[in-house]
This record gives structure tokens, sequence and C-alpha cells, in this order.
């Protein structure tokens, strides 16, 4: 095989690593870029041209101006297609992929921890562990996906504090398996945001302006006059990727916004 030729397994681990990097970081001195490089035994700044040969499929990219890079080839583009409807599959592949490589060069695992369930992993074995394992993985795809695309920000207030802010489902988890790992599913806000959202007291409309629900509206008090009420009309700061799914936000609207 040439060694310009990218077999199917290291395509899937760059599409995974763009899906998790801002875009501003697809560039060969992100340490990311040099960890993958030095798995799959590329420069960093071929991992990088790859990068931005994947961010030339992106619709959202392209049609923001940022063309990326011409060139991506016939197996970047079914790659891409496959695991656009097929997020989970992306998620628990690539973890077992770069569990193997990792092993392959003595490295540690990749860190499970930041699922916040306050579950340590090695108080389980056998087939519970193994369902928790794949949960994190699932849900730590879904994180960094999701704030990467809102580059670290709450869309709403423009919070920047990692530890405040949440990958919110605007679909619940519960009730689309399909699209439960799909960052057009998801939403970068603070923990107060998400509450608000998640219990149906905002919204949002196709045009990505908030909606307040009445029961806010009605409350005059100090705090929702001076934080939330100001939100209501105002445009969410959208991401550089993944825009929210307009079907998705109208199921929000019929089925969780209290109105």
């Amino acid at each position: 095989m040439r060694k310009d030729l990218w077999p199917a397994d290291h395509v899937k681990l760059a599409l995974h690593l763009y899906c998790q990097l801002p875009f501003g970081r697809l560039d060969q001195r992100t340490s990311q870029v040099i960890e993958l490089a030095g798995l799959i035994g590329r420069s960093p700044g071929a991992v990088a041209y790859k990068l931005s040969n994947l961010a030339s499929l992106d619709p959202v990219i392209t049609a923001s101006g940022r063309k990326g890079l011409t060139g991506a080839s016939n197996l970047d583009k079914a790659i891409w297609a496959q695991f656009h409807s097929d997020w989970e599959g992306l998620a628990l592949e690539c973890a077992g992929l770069l569990a193997a490589l990792r092993r392959e060069h003595s490295m540690p695992a990749d860190d499970l921890d930041e699922a916040g369930d306050g579950l340590a992993l090695d108080d389980f074995t056998g087939a519970t562990r193994q369902v928790l394992v794949e949960q994190r993985i699932k849900q730590q795809f879904f994180r960094r996906a999701v704030l990467s695309s809102y580059r670290g920000r709450c869309c709403m207030s423009g919070l920047a504090e990692p530890r405040l802010l949440l990958a919110s489902h605007i679909v619940p988890w519960r009730a689309d398996q399909a699209n439960r790992l799909n960052p057009a599913n998801g939403l970068c806000l603070s923990a107060l945001h998400d509450r608000a959202f998640d219990q149906g007291l905002m919204t949002l409309e196709d045009d990505f302006t908030i909606t307040l629900a009445e029961q806010l509206r009605q409350r005059d008090e100090p705090f929702v006059r001076e934080v939330l009420w100001p939100l209501a009309g105002r445009q969410i700061e959208l991401p550089e990727r993944f825009m929210p799914s307009v079907e998705f936000l109208a199921w929000h609207r019929q089925q969780v916004f209290v109105g």
C-alpha cells in the first residue's frame, strides 16, 4: 500500500478527531493532531491536511465561506456519509481503534472521567462495567463535539467556564436513540440555561432566536428580570459546525416547551 493512501480506519479516526476540535485548531501544532499522527504513523502535517479535506465536506463550513481544502477522496466522502447517519458507531468504533493503538504504543488509555455521573469505573466489573464504559465513551464524544462547535461558550449567555457548561440535548437522550450523539441535536448551555431548556421554560425558533415561557415572563424577580428576560428574541451564538437541526427544534417546541 502506498504510504500516502489512507486506510479506512485512519480516515475514521481523522473524522472522529475532526468532530471534536474547534475549526481553528485543525492544524499540525494542535496536541491532539500530534498525538493521532504518532499513533497512525503519519506526520502532524499530513493529519492536519486530512482534517482540512474533511472540512471541505462539511456544509456548515463551506456555507460560511471557509472552504477547507479540496481533494477529499471518495473514501473520505463515503466515511463522512456513513457516520453522519451512525454517530454511535463512530464514537464506539473509534474508541476501540484508539484503545488498541494506545496499547501498541504503551500509552495510557483515554480518560473517561468527564461524564460527571459520580460513578467510579473501578467499582464495577463484567457486563455492568462494559455498559458504563460505552456510556462514558458516547457522552464524552457528544460533549466534546458540541462544546468545540460552540467554541466552549454557552450559546445563550457566553459563559466560558467549562465546569459550568453542558452539552444539552434538544431532543432528549431517551426520546430519540438514533440522534443521541448527533451534534446537531446539541446546544452548549450553562447549567442554568440547560435546566430551563430541559424543563421547557425556554425554546428556540427556527431562526435560532430564544422564546421564553409565559411562566418566566410573569415572574417579576430581580434575577429573572436581569438574567433571563433579556434573552427573549435574542439569537443564540451560532456554532462553527453542526447547526442545530430545525426538525429537532420543532420537536422541542411541540413536546417540551410549556408555552
